[in-house]
């Protein structure tokens, strides 16, 4: 029984290095190269470690990781949506619930389940822990954005108030780091770099 498990579970892990090709719109910070989905998810991971104490409410760090961890997990399946594209829907489609059920199911039943209702909760950005996943998961790329002097931003002629509407998010996980990345915004349209 316990090899079974495993063999479920090292398949899984098997499956997931499909993440590193999944690439991204935006570039690593002062880089041209475009990021991909597994460097996305570790510094989402970190970044929530490190920043936990500025959220609004108290809340479960380690369940913070594992959320942001596997959050994409489904865009093996689904593909990335860039988030300034308005032909798309941006979460909770079908598809990414199919992938997920897919990718998830490959672990032992209990382990499948807990990753499911965890990807679940992030998507909903109901409880303290998602809307601080969240907001790392925004705060990201606003921070690549700025030191590629706009890159998606200019490279896509997104406009400051499609950007700011998106990147507004991060308040409901921490109005401390949302004063930040508005203040960014700001000077990013003063640095000529974000269209107003």
């Amino acid at each position: 029984m316990e090899n079974n498990i495993l063999l479920q579970q090292i398949a899984f892990i098997k499956e997931i290095d499909k993440l590193k090709f999944i690439q991204r719109k935006t570039k690593l910070l002062n880089s041209d190269r475009c990021e991909n989905d597994a460097e996305h998810s570790w510094h989402l991971a970190v970044m929530a470690l490190v920043l936990a104490q500025h959220a609004n409410q108290a809340i479960d760090v380690l369940k913070v990781v594992k959320m942001v961890l596997i959050h994409d997990i489904v865009e093996i399946d689904a593909g990335d949506v860039f988030l300034y594209d308005t032909q798309k829907n941006h979460s909770n489609t079908e598809e990414e619930l199919q992938a997920a059920k897919r990718i998830f199911g490959l672990l032992p039943e209990e382990q499948a389940t807990d990753f499911i209702t965890v990807w679940e909760e992030f998507e909903a950005g109901i409880t303290p822990e998602a809307q601080f996943a969240r907001s790392m998961d925004r705060l990201e790329p606003l921070l690549q954005n700025f030191s590629n002097e706009g890159g998606t931003w200019k490279e896509f002629d997104v406009p400051y108030q499609k950007v700011y509407d998106k990147k507004k998010i991060i308040a409901k996980g921490s109005t401390t780091i949302w004063e930040y990345a508005e203040a960014l915004l700001n000077e990013s349209v003063e640095k000529g770099i974000l269209k107003k």
